[in-house]
């Protein structure tokens, strides 16, 4: 027997169905459909593999129902049930399930339940949950994973990731140790539940992926796999550092940088931001990104709010009617990187500082440049978001009610509708010089419609003086360029070879 999902004509995973091997599919049964637009399905099982999990969720609420596997055409059990604005994921182990949840608890917990069949029976009581690992403000809880004696989360804090290790039996619990302040770490795949080590990923600016295992008896580690990167790559030649921008309401904004060692000040610098759906852009490594670093280039991520890089409340000060905090935070970020004397002035005193952001990202660039059009040097921009307002007032296209809970609904709400205007990309295009600008669609793309850069880039071309002003559509690809390796490095390298030659390269000192 297995489970399924079905799409709806949006393609929106909304019915799950349950087929019994060897019988016709005309016989399958119906377990689930989902009628709320807003809402996702699919189904798992826990890793103990003890309960099937049928989880609906939107972007910011959860649903979930839990049935045994031993029986898997008896009817799921509500665990938590459907509340505005609550979200949970769910483990089981030793006769517990364990919850990952905002309930009571902005930046999340940790919370257990019994699994016991007649607790289940009795009906949903999310007053009943224990706490595990409590809330703590400002330490995001993201993941949550189990061994037999041991409860692993990922979490977050001031822009870092971490990885909390609890032993269930005494409660003793210990943090794993991260080597550089700008770094990040995720577990990796721990399918056994009764093997003894942990396995994770730890990454950084400098430092290649590499695969540890920790023996959580020992207390050892292990290091199983580094990334090869040839051409022989020393990380001893660069250096990673955090820097702090000043937002314009106060708000202090953490950079992450990387830069040759011997990289003298001044020079040019690539400002990478993203800042929405929670999403965060952690500090990790990057071979493509070496061919500006040899060029004297440094590179900076800004974890701008509407993120998730500071906890849950550094996205709620980006999304919705505060959206404007995403932009004018990487204003602050590039100016940051000035006023440091990372980045220097060049022809004309435009700081040499280039931009660069995807999907949600373009619509962050695009809306960067229309607010501080003198601030940059070039901006690339890859199947960016800029006719954000149009494409959320159609509810025809796949994904715009889902996105409401994101942006705004700007078909009935008039100050959303006032909020998305004065910031979309392309209803806001300055008749002033922009820097060169290189935009990038998909013909295929579901998400963010080939004709979005498009238009951007003909009322630039249109508007603004200065430029050029360039698109490149893939006639084959989607929302993620073009696949193969070798496509797919042919495309960055175009990209960086439109930074340094619109940008210039920087100087080393040793030549």
């Amino acid at each position: 027997m297995f489970f399924y999902t079905r799409p709806d004509e949006a393609t929106r995973p909304h019915e799950v169905w349950r087929h019994r091997l060897g019988t016709p599919a005309t016989e399958d049964v119906l377990v689930h459909r989902e009628d709320d637009e807003r809402f996702f399905c699919q189904i798992s099982e826990t890793k103990d593999r003890q309960w099937l999990v049928l989880e609906m969720g939107s972007k910011i609420t959860s649903e979930v129902r839990v049935g045994p596997t031993v029986d898997p055409a008896e009817p799921f059990h509500v665990l938590v049930p459907r509340r505005q604005g609550i979200e949970a994921e769910v483990e089981h182990v030793g006769g517990t399930f364990f919850l990952l949840t905002n309930d009571d608890a902005l930046d999340f917990r940790v919370a257990s339940t019994s699994s016991d069949e007649r607790d289940l029976q009795a009906g949903p009581d999310p007053s009943s949950w224990v706490d595990v690992v409590p809330h703590t403000p400002g330490v995001r809880l993201e993941g949550v994973d189990v061994l037999r004696d041991h409860l692993l989360v990922e979490e977050r804090t001031e822009a870092t990731t971490r990885i909390r290790v609890r032993r269930l039996s005494s409660g003793e619990e210990f943090l794993l140790d991260q080597a550089e302040e700008v770094s990040a770490v995720s577990l990796g795949s721990n399918p056994d539940m009764d093997w003894p080590q942990l396995r994770h990923t730890y990454t950084s600016l400098v430092t290649p992926p590499t695969v540890i295992d920790v023996d959580l008896d020992a207390g050892t580690r292990t290091v199983r796999k580094v990334q090869p990167v040839l051409g022989g790559y020393d990380p001893e030649q660069y250096v990673s550092r955090r820097l702090w921008a000043t937002a314009e309401d106060g708000t202090q904004v953490p950079i992450s940088l990387v830069h040759r060692r011997d990289r003298q000040p001044g020079g040019p610098v690539l400002l990478y931001g993203y800042g929405s759906y929670e999403i965060s852009i952690d500090p990790g490594f990057s071979i493509s990104r070496l061919s500006l670093l040899d060029r004297g280039w440094a590179f900076a991520i800004g974890h701008i709010r509407g993120g998730g890089e500071m906890g849950r409340r550094w996205y709620l000060e980006g999304k919705l009617e505060a959206k404007a905090n995403t932009f004018d935070d990487l204003v602050a970020c590039g100016q940051a990187l000035l006023d440091d004397g990372v980045a220097g002035t060049g022809e004309g005193g435009r700081p040499r500082v280039a931009i660069r952001g995807g999907s949600a990202g373009g619509l962050l660039v695009g809306a960067a440049l229309n607010r501080a059009p003198e601030q940059w040097a070039a901006v690339v921009a890859e199947v960016p978001f800029v006719d954000a307002l149009n494409t959320i007032l159609d509810p025809s296209l796949p994904l715009t009610v889902i996105e409401w809970e994101e942006w705004g609904n700007p078909v009935d709400s008039p100050e959303i509708f006032d909020v998305m205007a004065a910031y979309s990309p392309y209803e806001n295009v300055p008749e002033v010089a922009l820097p060169p600008v290189l935009a990038t669609g998909g013909l295929h793309d579901p998400r963010v419609g080939y004709w979005e850069p498009a238009k951007w880039v003909a009322r630039l071309r249109d508007r603004a003086e200065g430029g050029p002003f360039l698109l490149k559509t893939e006639l084959g690809a989607g929302h993620g360029g073009p696949s193969g390796r070798y496509d797919a490095w042919r495309d960055e390298a175009m990209v960086l070879a439109f930074l340094v030659t619109t940008v210039g390269e920087g100087t080393l000192a040793s030549g």
